[in-house]
């Protein structure tokens, strides 16, 4: 009986500093989802959009947003409708935010920000993008750099469709650096290749 006792009183007292524990939360700063390792494709049609990658998800909710963030970076690569591989963004940082009246989403990502357009050979770099999902385009007002083969394009504020594909400077700078494509470039075959010329 005493055994009983004890071990009854054992569970209150544990339970006790359980919701104590609980209570002390503060669910705003708190997760309610945390994924490692994520790795997520959005498809349409049997064809893949969007590939997403990152060390870390943490997603929070109140009443009137749910928020993720990808503290430890994030990659995301956008194919075209064709399924190939059009655009690579890569990050230090971002967020995704869902307004839960209007479900508008809003995504954001900061901290060394690297653009690829595969297609037009275009790479992009700033400090922080927009992405707003329901206009379908990326835009930030921070500086930013765009190198193509037709050369270097700076300024500050940037807008673009969400392929990346047609950025404009908003403030670009008085000198714009071009780099003349050389006529000479050789386009090596890989599977023609046989190796450099011996030495005489």
């Amino acid at each position: 009986m005493i055994a009983t006792a004890t071990a009854v009183a054992f569970v209150v007292f544990s339970c006790k500093g359980k919701l104590a524990e609980a209570e002390g939360l503060d669910i705003s700063t708190t997760p309610t989802q945390v994924i490692n390792d994520m790795f997520a494709v959005v498809s349409k049609n049997g064809t893949v959009n969007m590939r997403l990658e990152a060390d870390l998800m943490e997603r929070y909710e109140d009443d009137s947003l749910s928020q993720e963030t990808f503290p430890k970076g994030i990659s995301v690569y956008s194919y075209t409708s064709e399924g190939l591989l059009e655009t690579c963004l890569f990050a230090d940082d971002a967020k995704h935010i869902t307004e839960k009246k209007s479900k508008r989403e809003t995504w954001m990502a900061y901290g060394n920000v690297v653009i690829q357009n595969t297609i037009n050979r275009q790479t992009m770099e700033t400090d922080t993008i927009y992405w707003d999902k329901d206009k379908g385009e990326i835009y930030t007002d921070c500086y930013v750099r765009i190198y193509s083969p037709d050369g270097l394009l700076q300024g500050y504020g940037m807008k673009s469709d969400e392929k990346a594909s047609n950025a404009i400077i908003r403030t670009p700078f008085n000198s714009i650096a071009i780099v003349k494509q050389d006529s000479t470039v050789v386009m090596i075959d890989s599977v023609n290749f046989i190796g450099p010329f011996r030495k005489r």
